[in-house]
C-alpha cells in the first residue's frame, strides 16, 4: 500500500467531475541502481528513486493523461481536477467502490538492491573482466555493468479497481573490445531476469564472458557476407528479436485500432506457415518480461498470438479494447508513472516445433546461419525491417563453414513468416529492452533455431 484508498477515491471522483467515462491512478515507488566497471576500475554508482503517479481519463476514445510528484491527497485532486477540466465540462460521475484484487505472485525474490552489498556486486563485475582479460591478450577494454530496478505500483480505477505489485529487474550486461593484427572487433552480451541480482551467484560469469570474446576474436579474422537472396537459418534465444519487431509490434493494438498495421483485419487468418506459433507471455515465473498484473491493473496472462500459421489474437491494452472490441490480454504497460499504457508485448516467442536443427542445415545448399543477431530498424505499420547480424556463418553443401561479418537481413514481417519451412525443438529466451509510445520496457524475445526458405541478405557484393 503507498496511498490510502479514501485518497484514491476522492482523486477519481474528482477526474470524473466533467463526465469522463473511465479513470484511473497509478502510483510508483521506483528504487533504481546503475553500476559499471571500465577496464578494472569502478567507473559509476548512479542510485535514484522515481516517485509520482500518473492518472488518466477516458473521453470516448480520447485520452486525458497527467502525472504529478505530489502525492498528497491536495496534489492528486488537484491533478485530477486538472485533468478533468481540460477536456471540458459534462455531468459528473462517481467512482465505485474500491475493492483490493489480490495477486498471487509467481515470482520469487532474494535481497532487495538496497540490501545487497554494493562490493558484491562490484565484485562480480570485477571478475567478469578479469575472465575476459584472462581468456585472451587481445582483449583491450571491457565494460561490464549492473543494472538492478525494484518498483512498488499501485493502481486504482472508477470501476473499483484498487492492486498492489512489486516487482524486481535485474540484468548484467558485458561489451569486449579486442584488437587482432591490426583488427578492431567488439561483442556485447547482457544476462538477466525479474528477480533481485542474487541471481548472478548462480550464472556461470566465465562461461558468459569467455564466449563473448571468443565470438569478438571469431569475427577479426572473418570475411564480409555475401549479398543477394538466399535461405537463412536463424538461431534461437536473440534470434528472435526479428519476430518481435517486424510481427509483435504490428500485433499490438496501439497499431491494429488504427489501421496502422498489415496485421490489421487478418484475426483468424492464415499469416504464416503451418510450422508457426507464436506466444505472448507474461506468466512465465521470473521471465525478464512478466508480470503479476499489468499496468493496468489487469492479471497478466498467457496469449496465444499465432496457432499453426493462423492469427489468434492481438496484444490488447484497456483502451484497445474499447477501439476494438477484443478481450483485454493483460498488456497494458509503461516505463514508469511519466507515461500512459499502450499495449505491449511480455515474453515474446516462437514456440518449439518438431525439427532439428541438424536438419536444417543439411536442407541448405548455399545460405547463411545468422547465429547471433544484432540491432537493427523497422518500420511498425508496414513490417519492413533490417537487422545486423552481429555473428554469421556461410551455409554450403549442408554444412555450416566459414564465419562472415558485415551480414544484415532485409525483408517484411508478414512475408517473412510465410517462409519459415522449419522450427526446432530447441525454444531459448534473451532479454532485452523494448522502446515504444509507453516508453522502454522489459519484454523477453525468444525462439527456436528456424529456417527461412528465402531472405535477401544485404553483404558486399562479389
Amino acid at each position: 500500500m503507498i496511498i490510502q484508498p479514501q485518497i484514491l477515491t476522492k482523486a477519481l471522483d474528482a477526474a470524473l467531475s466533467t463526465g469522463a467515462d473511465f479513470a484511473d491512478i497509478f502510483v510508483e515507488d521506483t528504487y533504481s541502481s546503475n553500476l559499471t566497471v571500465l577496464n578494472s576500475k569502478a567507473d559509476q554508482a548512479i542510485v535514484g528513486q522515481l516517485y509520482g503517479a500518473g492518472i488518466r481519463l477516458f473521453f470516448g476514445h480520447e485520452i486525458v493523461y497527467v502525472t504529478t510528484n505530489d502525492l498528497s491527497e491536495t496534489g492528486l485532486v488537484k491533478a485530477a481536477l486538472n485533468a478533468a477540466q481540460s477536456r471540458g465540462s459534462g455531468e459528473a460521475k462517481k467512482s465505485m467502490p474500491l475493492m483490493q484484487v489480490p495477486f498471487d505472485s509467481i515470482h520469487t525474490f532474494g535481497e532487495k538492491p538496497w540490501e545487497m552489498n554494493r562490493d558484491k556486486k562490484f565484485q562480480w563485475l570485477n571478475s567478469i573482466d578479469q575472465h575476459a582479460r584472462n581468456r585472451n591478450s587481445a582483449v583491450t577494454q571491457v565494460e561490464a555493468g549492473l543494472n538492478e530496478k525494484f518498483q512498488r505500483v499501485q493502481i486504482a480505477n472508477s470501476r473499483g479497481l484498487i492492486a498492489y505489485d512489486e516487482r524486481a529487474y535485474s540484468r548484467i550486461r558485458l561489451e569486449t573490445f579486442v584488437e587482432h593484427m591490426g583488427v578492431k572487433e567488439s561483442s556485447a552480451d547482457n544476462e538477466g531476469h525479474m528477480g533481485t541480482s542474487d541471481l548472478f551467484d548462480r550464472v556461470d560469469l566465465q562461461k558468459f564472458t569467455h564466449e563473448n570474446v571468443d565470438r569478438a576474436m571469431r569475427l577479426t579474422t572473418a570475411q564480409y557476407a555475401p549479398a543477394g537472396e538466399m535461405p537463412v537459418v536463424i538461431d534461437n534465444s536473440f534470434g528472435g528479436v526479428i519476430f518481435h519487431e517486424a510481427c509483435g509490434h504490428g500485433l499490438e493494438t496501439t497499431s491494429v485500432a488504427k489501421g496502422a498495421s498489415v496485421f490489421a483485419g487478418k484475426l483468424g487468418q492464415k499469416i504464416a506457415n503451418e510450422c508457426v506459433n507464436a506466444i505472448d507471455d507474461g506468466t512465465i515465473e521470473n521471465g525478464w518480461g512478466s508480470l503479476n498484473m499489468d499496468d493496468e491493473g489487469n492479471k497478466t496472462k498467457r496469449t496465444t498470438l499465432i496457432e499453426n500459421g493462423v492469427l489468434k489474437s492481438y496484444i490488447v491494452d484497456e483502451m484497445g479494447a474499447i477501439q476494438t472490441g477484443y478481450e483485454k490480454t493483460g498488456s497494458g504497460r509503461r516505463q514508469s508513472y511519466k507515461y500512459a499504457p499502450a499495449s505491449r508485448m511480455r515474453n515474446t516467442f516462437i514456440g518449439a516445433g518438431k525439427d532439428s536443427f541438424e536438419d536444417m542445415i543439411r536442407d541448405v545448399d548455399y545460405g547463411l546461419y545468422a547465429k547471433k543477431m544484432g540491432g537493427g530498424s523497422v518500420n511498425p505499420g508496414t513490417g519492413d525491417y533490417n537487422f545486423q547480424v552481429q555473428e554469421g556463418y556461410i551455409i554450403r553443401n549442408g554444412r555450416v563453414e566459414e564465419v562472415v561479418k558485415g551480414a544484415c537481413l532485409i525483408g517484411r514481417g508478414i512475408d517473412t513468416l510465410g517462409k519459415i519451412t522449419k522450427v526446432s525443438k530447441d525454444l531459448k529466451l534473451a532479454t532485452g529492452m523494448c522502446g515504444s509510445v509507453s516508453g522502454s520496457i522489459p519484454a523477453a524475445v525468444g525462439q527456436p533455431q528456424i529456417l527461412v526458405s528465402s531472405l535477401m541478405v544485404g553483404g558486399r557484393a562479389k
